[in-house]
């Protein structure tokens, strides 16, 4: 559905590549290495008037204004920037406008389109992104409007509902409980071994605490790539096995490998020579760690099944909350809408007023001319302001309802040139 800008049309648009529809050894080849080339290489070939590109390790998203933009430039424009062809680009991303993208981002904000439903953090990093745009002039008048008006939503969102207390992923309970298990937590030698979007949880929840661990994945590359896009220290696979053998006290997994990654034989023949125990979540699905290890001494198991069913309770208790967050940002959505509305009638409004104007100061001086010296410097004062008033006072109620007409009408762009054409002015 059109969202209108101004009266001639500029579209909101927003193309997204995010962890819903790719896992993060892809995402991130979609990264900008500059953003701040980026957003100008954006404005430059993308038909866009204005700009602004949310990054994190979650998701790449560009937002922008234009008049009727065209995708596949924006798509070629992505695609210049980051090494990969057009087809990959367009295969990989999301494409919204007008409502749907306004709708997006306003539950973006809220949180309900976070991996953690209702985390805080990425209020924080839209903020920021923002705040780049507009500081170096990529965000103009319309987006300024929509990210302002949606971070205020977010922000009442979170105080209105309780969105965002407790944990409600899996990663994010899992390292709960881990902290809640060792007293001395941060004393412990910490591994993570995967680099999908589980695994991502597992390192954000771990970021959060300031708690250091190693990660590894099947390449040193992914892990290396991972540690760099959302945390840990990089190690290879092999290396991380020797880890297992005394260092290592907790053990994260969260894998798509479809065998065990830890079998019984290999842990039963480590804890021969290992001086103290060994905690392991399996996060993964299928699961990577053979059940049996949990009847080894020193060994304490925890799979996804288990904490699936704390996360469960959590999610469950919360979807008030989520029903409540979605009532707002609908009731916030037609807010929105009515002001954008009126915004768009703004233009043509102050072109009516500014004719008006130079007709009212020609016949003033014409006026004046008739006069010559038969008034003082103070009658012409007063009649000056009497010439003001007279054309305000015609024009105020007129164009009040006009304002009134265009939030509620359908055929906003008629009205507005049905106004132009009964002052005779030419659309702005």
């Amino acid at each position: 559905m059109t969202l209108y800008l101004g009266v001639q049309s500029s579209q909101f648009v927003n193309i997204r590549v995010t962890f819903k529809n790719s896992p993060i050894h892809i995402l991130e080849k979609f990264a900008f290495k500059d953003i701040f080339d980026a957003h100008q290489h954006l404005l430059n070939s993308a038909d866009l008037q204005e700009c602004i590109i949310l990054q994190t390790c979650n998701r790449v998203e560009i937002y922008g204004v234009g008049i009727n933009p065209h995708y596949d430039n924006i798509i070629n424009a992505w695609s210049s920037l980051i090494n990969l062809s057009a087809d990959q680009v367009k295969n990989n991303v999301i494409i919204n406008d007008g409502e749907e993208a306004l709708k997006h981002l306003v539950k973006l904000t809220s949180g309900l389109d976070s991996l953690v439903v209702g985390e805080d953090q990425i209020l924080g990093q839209v903020k920021r992104s923002l705040e780049f745009s507009r500081k170096n002039g990529f965000a103009g008048p319309n987006l300024n409007i929509l990210f302002d008006k949606t971070i205020k939503i977010g922000g009442r969102v979170r105080t209105l509902t309780g969105i965002n207390k407790g944990s409600t992923s899996v990663g994010s309970m899992a390292v709960n409980l881990a902290y809640e298990y060792f007293d001395d937590i941060k004393e412990k030698e910490i591994l993570l071994i995967g680099s999908g979007e589980g695994a991502s949880l597992i390192a954000k929840a771990l970021k959060q605490r300031n708690m250091k661990f190693f990660v590894t994945s099947r390449t040193f590359e992914r892990a290396r790539s991972f540690a760099d896009t959302v945390a840990g220290s990089p190690i290879p696979f092999e290396t991380a096995l020797e880890k297992l053998n005394d260092n290592i006290d907790i053990v994260f997994i969260s894998t798509i490998a479809p065998y065990y990654l830890l079998t019984y034989e290999r842990i039963a023949n480590m804890m021969k020579n290992r001086n103290k125990g060994l905690m392991i979540f399996d996060l993964s699905n299928p699961r990577t760690v053979e059940d049996k290890i949990a009847t080894l001494n020193n060994i304490k198991l925890v799979n996804i099944d288990q904490i699936s069913e704390i996360v469960e309770k959590n999610v469950g208790r919360r979807k008030k909350e989520i029903q409540s967050a979605e009532k707002i940002i609908n009731d916030e959505m037609i807010t929105i809408k009515e002001i954008l509305k009126r915004k768009s009638s703004e233009p043509a409004i102050i072109t009516i007023f500014k004719n008006a104007d130079s007709i009212r100061n020609k016949e003033f001086k014409k006026a004046l001319s008739l006069i010559g010296n038969r008034v003082s410097d103070d009658d012409i004062k007063i009649l000056e302001q009497f010439s003001y008033a007279l054309v305000e006072g015609i024009l105020a109620t007129p164009m009040n309802n006009l304002r009134k007409e265009f939030t509620n009408n359908k055929n906003e762009n008629e009205l507005i040139n049905l106004a132009l054409k009964l002052f005779n002015y030419e659309k702005p």
